[in-house]
């Protein structure tokens, strides 16, 4: 699949985020496959999936673009998304279209920096897809100046330099769609339809959406904290 009929494919769709790490409930590679399944029926244009595993049996079920992405910690790096280049392999070898990797302005594992990082997985993988998952404007600027073919404001809010910043980051999606000669992926708190139709009115190639529809103990949450406000608000107005 080139490049063109990726971007064709996914331009102004739902991408939806099937991931469940080890300590959640539905962590399962035949689970997230079937969630990759009801995904794709919904109408979704892509599939964004952790681990080689789980691309693998996502890719056997559904034949839409996939964003992949191996999540593993380092003790030297902040860094956990497709962190060196063992994880991009496991990617590329599951069949992912597109590799994502962190391309924040941080450290990653054994000391190395984006750029030297970046040239090595172009020079291994010259014919990947490769989308820069960032926290800010200047990664995103810097992640397009590099050569990198997509931009996702994934990692807003999840740096510690942007800890805080409300989610969706709709200002950072759009400064950097504005600013970038290609896509830029709107992903990261997007919760609600609202959500979404601000993304597009501010230059969303397309969406990624993951805990809203994929984690339900997350969904749950959000429903029981609302429910626990309303209580704690009406015992308020009951003294």
């Amino acid at each position: 699949m080139n490049k063109q009929h990726v971007f064709e494919q996914l331009k102004g769709g739902l991408i939806v985020s099937c991931q469940a790490l080890a300590d959640e409930p539905l962590h399962s590679s035949y689970i997230m496959s079937k969630m990759a399944v009801a995904a794709k029926r919904g109408g979704a244009v892509g599939i964004r999936a952790n681990s080689y595993e789980d691309i693998v049996e996502i890719k056997k079920e559904v034949n839409l673009p996939v964003i992949g992405i191996v999540k593993r910690d380092y003790d030297d790096s902040e860094i956990y998304i497709t962190p060196t280049i063992q994880e991009v392999e496991e990617v590329a070898r599951a069949g992912a279209e597109i590799v994502a990797l962190d391309a924040t302005n941080r450290i990653r594992p054994n000391g190395r920096m984006l750029e030297d990082f970046y040239q090595e997985v172009r020079e291994k993988f010259p014919e990947i897809l490769l989308m820069a998952d960032v926290s800010t404007y200047e990664e995103g600027v810097y992640a397009s100046e590099l050569g990198f073919d997509l931009v996702a404001t994934t990692l807003s809010g999840y740096t510690p330099y942007t800890n805080g910043v409300e989610l969706p980051n709709i200002e950072l999606l759009k400064r950097l769609a504005t600013k970038l000669d290609l896509p830029v992926m709107a992903e990261g708190g997007y919760w609600t339809t609202d959500d979404l139709e601000s993304a597009v009115d501010s230059g969303a190639y397309a969406c990624i959406v993951g805990s809203a529809i994929t984690r339900p103990m997350e969904i749950t949450k959000r429903f029981v904290n609302s429910l626990t406000k309303i209580k704690s608000h009406n015992s308020i107005g009951e003294v």
